[in-house]
């Protein structure tokens, strides 16, 4: 009776399982991951209990347990937990005894990837600040833009940046900012200097009165992010937001034994809360490259014994494409984590350089919704099944391409998608996952914000992407909405391009848009443009105004010259037959032009030209 039993109990299980492993191939996955997650959420909440609240009290709390363990490598020298904790607090005490910094205040960081750039923040945060990180690569215009937005009023500079802010030094100083030069002397009238201060104050902590928070919803950071409205948008991020971000590496499977290479810039949420932050949350040591270099990247990865690495899209393309050499699997990393990686690059990258376990994931600077391909399939940015959802309630709607809105139904609510179908990616605003705005802009804050969704009252996040979720749950990122195209890993805004072509002298009008080049990720600018009478297109001065407005990932790669331009009926420019033409010299009779860096201009673009870029002979 008892064998019976246990037989039919078997049976039925065995029947379960190939049930499961036929319509629910990836239930395990799910499960485990979801498990896992919820295994981190209550150790976080304990952790909150005993005070241990935001990032930086889990830097502090990880400098008293493990303070001789490696934390920062960066050119040769080495920071360990205490290091850094001592470091900071000297930056705080700096501040502190100067007197030009109270809690609330609001502080800016323009550096490049260094340790100081971390003792920085972290001295910062200490004395209550709210930090702005600002892109290095900005010029002048943006630069006082980001000033105005988030209301900074001082700005720490990194020795090697200074010179960047030669135009515009002077109207910042007559603005009240305040500027710190993290140097021992300086020779701009009016900046102070960090450096040879640290030499005389005390290491010690800051007063717990000057530096306790306890509200988690308050703003820890500004994140500046590029939108349609072609100058940076200054994302406010909650310190609940910045300690989410902490399990990044930990669900990826990295551990406190792994050395994690971190080469994108610290001023993207990647770098700094989800490297920084993920190195910290485990207790791991972080080699920090200034720069991404190609040609340095796996020597770098042997020097250090890295076994993680970080990554965007195109710097897997980048190692991908550089020439073979011996020893390409001679190394010891195991992970490559992060967001944009495309599939035929995720197989070449795999093919050539061994088993590493790739964990491509979504996510967004302004809400904390997000996916993570936890499995091995190749392709998705993550999974949509019913345990992802319980994590991180989301849901994909129609999209109007042409009204540039979500499709309403009779009622006035927004239509959910079928699997299968490409809709737009939203989610529910709710405490766990809040919306704090843009700084300084409430109208741009509104607009990513979608009420009356599936019922009257409900307030929706708009991500303004596109994403599929197949019949198996797996979910694909399609494209973005909005005049914003990617490129180098950047989010390009027409508008912000079209403004500085607009003062050239012999441009008309401009139209700028981004086209899809084959073998590259994201696309590359283009912008049609009509000449004023009597004017012709002077490559090199158009070369030269915009090497000295923009960063170089913002430069249309083709010109296209045109009579006139397309707009709507309510003089709105239509982009959509531009697109779908793109830069090949047989479907655009009007001449084109491609930029010749080398050269430092635009030359024509015939059909050999095309070939060469379409073939990879000349890559962009």
């Amino acid at each position: 009776m008892l064998f019976s039993l246990i037989t039919a109990a078997a049976a039925g299980l065995a029947a379960v399982l190939t049930v499961q492993k036929l319509f629910y191939p990836y239930f395990w996955d799910d499960l485990i991951y979801y498990m896992k997650l919820q295994r981190v959420k209550r150790m976080m909440k304990l952790r909150m209990r005993h005070g241990v609240i935001t990032l930086l009290d889990c830097f502090v709390q990880q400098a008293k347990k493990i303070p001789n363990k490696p934390f920062i490598i960066h050119e040769g020298d080495l920071y360990t937990y205490q290091d850094m904790d001592k470091r900071s607090n000297k930056v705080a005490q700096v501040f502190l005894q100067q007197g030009s910094l109270k809690k609330g205040d609001i502080a800016a960081v323009l550096m490049s990837n260094e340790p100081d750039f971390i003792s920085v923040w972290f001295g910062l945060s200490k004395l209550g600040c709210e930090v702005a990180f600002l892109n290095f690569n900005i010029k002048s215009k943006s630069l006082l833009h980001c000033f105005n937005s988030c209301g900074a009023t001082t700005l720490v500079v990194g020795a090697d940046l200074i010179t960047s802010l030669e135009d515009v030094l002077l109207t910042l100083q007559n603005n009240g900012i305040n500027i710190w030069l993290m140097e021992k002397s300086s020779t701009f009238q009016g900046v102070n200097t960090i450096l040879d201060k640290l030499e005389h104050v005390s290491d010690d902590p800051v007063p717990l009165d000057v530096s306790s928070q306890t509200n988690i919803m308050s703003t820890f950071l500004y994140i500046f992010t590029s939108g349609t409205t072609g100058l940076p948008k200054a994302a406010r991020i909650s310190h609940l937001k910045a300690v989410m971000c902490l399990c990044f590496f930990q669900m990826c499977g990295a551990t406190s034994d792994d050395i994690i290479y971190v080469t994108l810039p610290l001023y993207h949420m990647s770098a700094s809360l989800l490297g920084i932050g993920g190195c910290i949350e485990l207790g791991a040591a972080c080699v920090l490259k200034k720069k991404f270099s190609a040609s340095q990247f796996w020597n770098d990865c042997r020097k250090h014994n890295v076994t993680v690495f970080q990554y965007i899209g195109e710097l897997c393309r980048y190692l991908v494409n550089q020439p073979k050499v011996a020893g390409e699997m001679d190394h010891k990393v195991r992970i490559a984590a992060g967001s944009g990686l495309r599939p035929d690059v995720w197989k070449d990258f795999h093919d050539r350089f061994g088993k590493i376990k790739v964990v491509e994931s979504y996510g967004l600077t302004e809400a904390s919704i997000g996916f993570m391909n936890y499995t091995d399939k190749t392709g998705p940015i993550g999974r949509a099944g019913f345990f992802n959802k319980c994590i991180f309630p989301f849901d994909f709607v129609k999209y109007d391409l042409q009204k540039a809105e979500p499709v309403r139904s009779d009622q006035g609510y927004c239509v959910k998608i079928k699997k299968g179908e490409t809709g737009l990616l939203i989610a529910p605003v709710t405490s766990m996952n809040p919306f704090l705005g843009y700084a300084g802009n409430k109208e741009l804050s509104e607009k990513k914000l979608l009420r009356n969704v599936f019922e009257k009252g409900d307030v929706f996040f708009n991500t303004g992407d596109f994403m599929m979720q197949d019949h198996d749950d797996f979910v694909y990122f399609r494209d973005r909405t909005g005049d914003t195209f990617r490129w180098k890993g950047e989010n390009v805004a027409t508008t912000e391009v079209a403004d500085i072509l607009g003062v050239l002298e012999f441009l008309q009008e401009v139209n700028v848009y981004g086209v899809s080049v084959p073998g590259h990720e994201g696309k590359a600018g283009m912008v049609a443009v009509v000449l004023k009478p009597e004017h012709k297109l002077d490559g090199r001065r158009l070369y030269s105004h915009l090497a000295e407005h923009l960063p170089a990932y913002s430069w249309p790669r083709f010109v296209r010259v045109q009579a006139s331009l397309d707009v709507t009926e309510t003089f709105k420019q239509q982009k959509g037959r531009l697109v779908e033409e793109g830069f090949s010299p047989s479907a655009v009779s009007e001449a084109l032009y491609f930029l010749d860096e080398s050269e430092k201009t635009y030359i024509p673009l015939n059909k050999n030209l095309f070939d060469a870029i379409v073939s990879g002979q000349i890559r962009l």
